[in-house]
């Protein structure tokens, strides 16, 4: 039986630890995690005009995260912290390629990072520094291995995420200090941090469209891989 094919978004770095020139860049728990789930990965560069062949080429849509933000002037507001990092190039492409993946009706999972960017397209928009902004006790860029939890979230009830994990919290792992405020329309929130940052949001009229502000792809709880099992089960379905 033919697997979806998986498209993930890479991140492109300029440092010279690898090369003297640029570099593209992404943790191989990411395509682990798609495989395991049944797919096949295929990781896109950020070509813009290659998006439309992207599209046609993949099932689904893996948005991933990195330590990078979303310019504030993107979601209609100032800066007003020193603690952004900004990759333009990559910022853009992911942005274009997640419209037209939305445009299409695709199987769509947002990771950290990629939750954000979906809740950007959305119209939504974001704490730009938890610790700014945010009144908290709770470490969202945990200071132990990213490879262990960190902290509880409260699944909602009568949302998709409920629905697929079947659970009514999961223990994760936290490495952002960017936050979901605002959710986009269209959008609903699936998943709490015990201090009501928002840890996860959803579409409501798209097939899958689901944003984790965790990193399930390190497989932490026993439902992170049930995440990428329906996504992928998703992508089959492609229209």
């Amino acid at each position: 039986m033919t697997k979806p094919i998986i498209g993930i978004t890479l991140d492109l770095e300029e440092n010279n630890k690898y090369s003297n020139f640029p570099w593209y860049a992404l943790r191989k728990n990411y395509s682990d995690s798609v495989i395991k789930g049944g797919g096949l990965p295929v990781f896109i560069p950020n070509e813009i005009s290659l998006i439309k062949k992207y599209i046609n080429l993949i099932d689904g849509l893996l948005i991933t995260g990195g330590n990078f933000d979303i310019h504030p002037k993107i979601y209609g507001e100032k800066l007003i912290t020193d603690k952004i990092n900004i990759k333009k190039d990559r910022t853009y492409f992911e942005l274009k390629i997640t419209e037209s993946a939305i445009k299409n009706n695709m199987s769509i999972l947002g990771i950290c990072g990629g939750q954000q960017l979906l809740n950007v397209v959305f119209g939504g928009n974001l704490f730009q520094h938890i610790p700014f902004e945010f009144d908290t006790k709770i470490e969202h860029e945990q200071e132990n291995p990213r490879n262990e939890a960190s902290h509880k979230v409260n699944i909602i009830r009568n949302t998709k995420l409920r629905d697929i994990v079947g659970s009514e919290t999961m223990f994760v792992n936290s490495a952002h200090h960017q936050s979901v405020k605002k959710i986009g329309t269209g959008l609903k929130v699936n998943a709490t941090a015990e201090d009501s940052v928002i840890e996860g949001i959803e579409a409501e009229n798209l097939r899958f469209c689901l944003g984790i502000q965790w990193h399930p792809e390190f497989l932490i709880d026993k439902n992170d891989i049930v995440i990428f099992n329906e996504f992928i089960k998703a992508a089959k379905t492609k229209e």
